[in-house]
């Protein structure tokens, strides 16, 4: 009995030292992943829910450091360790002569540019003569010296936030019948999910610059009556057209909007009919690898309002979030062209008395 007894005695023993260790080490494996904000995601691989983003391995991608520089008060490196993570779906396409080239379909996890870019205090160059930041952009730097550009209104404005990233994690999404398998890239990437073709998707991104835009515009705070009855296309220095009415042979299109303000509020639930700016513009820029990488529009107003577009919110969204030019000619004593941004929640960017339409690119 007696030696039963401590045989029972020892095997608790043992049992209550393996426990513990095996929660010491548990707690420790999650303090580690804590400290590197891992997402570890399950893989689904039989297909036994309803989520078709969690079905193939999650891939981790080599993150290199990250600093943002520029009109802002506090530079410095990007603490990732203080970010929460996104998950964003992709078909990574490219654009080449003889038609775009499919990639792959993907799932990225990583650190949204709103998030990134949230704590850092701007400090505007221009600030005394235009306070507003809707002229504000990005220069997105990788380390082989390629760079691509973001406007602030894609990171702050639009009705989906946290959908630009630096992913540090990539899923294949596998078709179920074929299986094909993408490549897989190796290094943190930049990922515009609204893009349609993903030529600013650049791989190992290591520095953000933010810029205002550097053009002289006469700034008449309060002007009334604020009004022009048309308005230039300028490419790169050059005046290419003059519009007086609807650009001709493109479609008119209504959009329903509520109409609402970061600083008054809703101005109003009224549809905007016009036609798509893009369409209009095509006319004038061609769409090249470089135009998608870092073209800009400076829409202008007639008391030096104006606002930044970057060439692939404009030309090159697949979320058919597009941007209306607006042409009222019954308004005699107010605005006559104006812009509607749909992809943004605030109004702040629709510009109105459009005298000028600036494009800076290749």
């Amino acid at each position: 009995m007696k030696i039963r007894n401590y045989i029972i005695a020892v095997v608790l023993s043992a049992v209550t030292v393996a426990f513990v260790s095996c929660n010491k080490q548990e707690n420790k494996k999650e303090g580690e992943a804590e400290k590197q904000n891992v997402q570890v995601a399950i893989v689904d691989t039989a297909d036994q829910n309803n989520n078709f983003y969690d079905n193939e391995e999650t891939f981790e991608l080599k993150t290199s450091e990250l600093e943002v520089v520029g009109e802002i008060k506090n530079p410095g490196k990007v603490d990732f360790s203080k970010l929460p993570v996104h998950s964003v779906i992709v078909k990574e396409t490219l654009l080449k002569p003889d038609g775009d080239t499919f990639i792959g379909a993907y799932r990225y996890d990583g650190y949204s540019l709103f998030d990134i870019l949230s704590n850092f205090q701007l400090d505007k160059k221009n600030a005394e003569d235009f306070r507003p930041i809707i002229d504000l952009y990005v220069e997105i730097e990788n380390a082989k010296g390629e760079k691509v550009v973001l406007t602030w209104g894609e990171i702050f404005y639009p009705n989906h936030l946290h959908e630009i990233i630096i992913a540090n994690g990539v899923m294949r999404i596998v078709p179920s019948k074929t299986k094909e398998l993408w490549s897989i890239p190796e290094s943190s990437r930049l990922v515009v999910s609204s893009d349609l073709i993903t030529e600013r998707n650049i791989s190992s991104p290591v520095k953000i610059t933010v810029k205002s835009f550097d053009i002289n515009l006469k700034v008449e705070k309060g002007k009334t009556p604020l009004f022009s009855d048309n308005l230039n296309m300028v490419v790169n220095g050059d005046t290419v057209a003059n519009l007086k009415s609807n650009p001709q042979g493109l479609q008119i299109q209504k959009l329903h909007t509520i109409f609402y303000g970061r600083g008054r509020g809703i101005h109003s639930t009224t549809p905007f009919t016009g036609t798509f700016l893009k369409e209009f513009v095509a006319k004038f820029v061609t769409r090249t690898k470089e135009s998608l990488q870092t073209g800009l529009f400076v829409v202008a107003a007639d008391d030096g309002y104006r606002s930044v577009y970057s060439y692939s919110e404009v030309c090159n969204r697949n979320d058919q979030a597009d941007i209306l030019l607006v042409f009222r000619p019954e308004e005699k004593e107010d605005a006559v062209f104006r812009t509607f941004p749909s992809c943004d929640f605030f109004s702040d960017r629709a510009v109105k008395a459009i005298t000028d339409i600036y494009y800076f690119g290749k």
